[in-house]
């Protein structure tokens, strides 16, 4: 797995003390990689609102708790594009703005283009089933929205409970075609490593049995020890073992992960962390060779 990044990012809002370029400052001895992905917005985005963020950035406004400009929208576009990429590739697409609270027609906590769902609904069309796992602090409502009557996507969220958007209880389980195809797991204030750990390893089972063709991660840090907003207490340690157990569960298939939030300033060492757990989660376990074994 490789880090995709664009210097474009830190364009979008780039003051703000929340969700702002400070998060992926640490990223800039990445290479640029430019993918306009405006085509596939109309993947989950109803044109109506596809037109709304447009003016909206055009006419610099305030949307979805953010400072809009131009540089906004493209900003969104290159997101969507970089997580398409991602998808393709193996990839961790480092974007911002985040997107895993846009609905299809509503914008939510800093998002505008739901990027995650953008890209799992391409691969949808494409006849792939997709697991998506939201690992952000905060529960990706948006993200759970989009695909809730869909049985072609598993979703699967470990976030904080009674907080910001204030969903993603274990009640929330589908609609329709999509009953049993939503799956979330919440923690409380105070939690950490243990907890997450206890609930990704309920998810994992369920996750097999659904038979992905892909699995894609929203990767948020927020969940982290040091975070500004949260109140959970993971350790850099956990990102390396939560990624390391992913693959291993699913060496065959392909995971691409996508930034969502993470609101302090060490993003980039938990990415690093991140990646190390995919890449060594790839290699083969090494061979145990039993002492009841004879040879020749």
């Amino acid at each position: 797995m490789e880090l995709l990044f664009n210097r474009l990012f830190l364009k979008h809002n780039p003051d703000c003390t929340a969700e702002g370029s400070y998060r992926i400052k640490d990223f800039i001895d990445q290479p640029d990689t430019t993918v306009n992905g405006e085509k596939w917005i109309s993947l989950v985005h109803t044109q109506e609102y596809i037109n709304l963020i447009q003016k909206a950035c055009k006419e610099k406004r305030y949307l979805a708790e953010v400072q809009l400009s131009n540089d906004s929208y493209e900003a969104a576009c290159l997101a969507v594009g970089l997580a398409v990429k991602a998808s393709e590739t193996e990839g961790f697409a480092i974007v911002r703005p985040p997107g895993h609270h846009a609905s299809r027609d509503k914008t939510h906590g800093l998002c505008l283009f739901n990027n995650i769902a953008i890209a799992s609904q391409k691969l949808v069309n494409e006849g792939k089933r997709v697991f998506i796992l939201d690992i952000d602090g905060h529960h990706g409502d948006g993200t759970q929205n989009i695909f809730y009557s869909s049985n072609k996507v598993l979703f699967a969220s470990i976030h904080q409970i009674n907080t910001f958007p204030y969903s993603g209880a274990v009640i929330e389980t589908g609609t329709g075609e999509g009953v049993g195809y939503t799956l979330n797991l919440p923690l409380y204030s105070g939690n950490g490593d243990k907890e997450f750990l206890k609930k990704l390893n309920k998810i994992i089972p369920v996750a097999l049995g659904f038979k992905p063709d892909i699995i894609g991660i929203s990767v948020g840090f927020d969940g982290y020890y040091q975070d500004d907003i949260l109140e959970l207490n993971y350790t850099d340690r956990l990102y390396y073992e939560a990624a390391f157990q992913l693959k291993r569960a699913f060496r065959k298939k392909k995971l691409f992960a996508i930034l969502e939030g993470g609101y302090h300033r060490n993003i980039r060492c938990l990415a690093d962390s991140f990646i190390e757990g995919i890449n060594n989660g790839s290699k083969p376990p090494p061979l145990v060779i039993s002492e009841d074994i004879s040879f020749g």
